[in-house]
């Protein structure tokens, strides 16, 4: 396939274009900094850092959407916040707007969401047929987020990526977690009974594929493993793993003060299971915790 993908030099892309590659496809990515793109991602992919340059994506099989302003890093401003959205829902607009346009559209629009849409709805478990209870900014930004993305959804088959923790050795949540814990530092967050749905990034970006190549997979889809486990679980299974204690507990009121509302992408979670993606035949390679983080902590 001819591929036009948003956000490849994030945590997320940077795995999945060389597996592409790997696969025989050709990749165009959206760039605003296409050296630093070539740098990390090589030669072997083109970069457009203009979308005013297309007219339609007649020339494309399928398009990945992963292009997004970082929304754990730093107290949500309102600048921040607008940024956050801003980076999320005017490229999603852009992108079908040049599918719509198109004689010959893409057969596939995979869109970036997050679990986040469904708010914090505590111990409950989460298909992708749940309805969000809460209307806090995560919901919000997915929302919009996803709405945008179906737009698209009259002219090629939409995939709505709704992403847990996604779990890799060289970046995300665990190269975060991992100095503390390797010193002994780690602990639990807030109550600590707040679900975290983890995904390895082996198992993320075989997911991609997968519903990059099933013509029978469309709508939302969780990006989360089988297994979600709580905060507490979590810090128990690294701590093991590092051979380290992890006695520290992170209070809810020092988090809040210290993050103020971005505090609740912490001290909230879901207990996403990836329903849809089991029902069309898809295998995970890492379903519990404990055999991820081996795989991952032997890097």
């Amino acid at each position: 396939m001819r591929i036009f993908i948003t956000g490849g030099s994030g945590f997320i892309g940077s795995h999945l274009i060389p597996h592409l590659l790997a696969h025989g496809h050709q990749i165009v990515v959206f760039t605003r900094h296409p050296l630093k793109t070539f740098k990390k991602l090589g030669h072997q992919i083109d970069v457009c850092s203009d979308l005013n340059q297309f007219a339609n994506f007649d020339n494309f099989d399928a398009v990945i959407n992963l292009a997004g302003e970082p929304i754990a890093s730093g107290r949500w401003s309102s600048k921040k916040k607008q940024q956050i959205c801003h980076s999320r829902w005017q490229v999603t607009e852009q992108l079908c707007q040049l599918i719509t346009a198109s004689k010959n559209p893409p057969q596939v629009f995979l869109s970036g969401s997050a679990v986040g849409f469904y708010g914090d709805q505590h111990d409950q478990i989460l298909t992708e047929q749940s309805p969000p209870l809460a209307n806090d900014f995560s919901h919000q930004i997915c929302a919009k987020w996803e709405l945008n993305a179906l737009k698209a959804q009259t002219r090629c088959r939409v995939c709505l990526l709704r992403t847990g923790l996604v779990l890799g050795h060289d970046g995300g949540m665990l190269k975060q977690l991992l100095p503390a814990f390797r010193l002994g530092l780690g602990g639990v967050i807030g109550s600590g009974t707040q679900y975290q749905p983890w995904i390895h990034m082996h198992d993320m970006v075989r997911a991609l594929e997968y519903l990059l190549n099933d013509p029978n997979c469309q709508g939302a889809f969780n990006l989360t493993a089988p297994a979600p486990v709580t905060n507490a679980q979590f810090t128990r299974s690294l701590a093991k793993r590092l051979h380290r204690p992890a006695i520290i507990r992170v209070p809810q009121f020092a988090l809040k003060l210290a993050l103020g509302e971005m505090s609740q992408l912490l001290l909230g979670g879901q207990r996403a299971i990836p329903e849809k993606l089991r029902q069309q035949g898809f295998q995970f390679m890492f379903k519990q915790l404990d055999e991820a983080l081996i795989e991952l902590l032997n890097h």
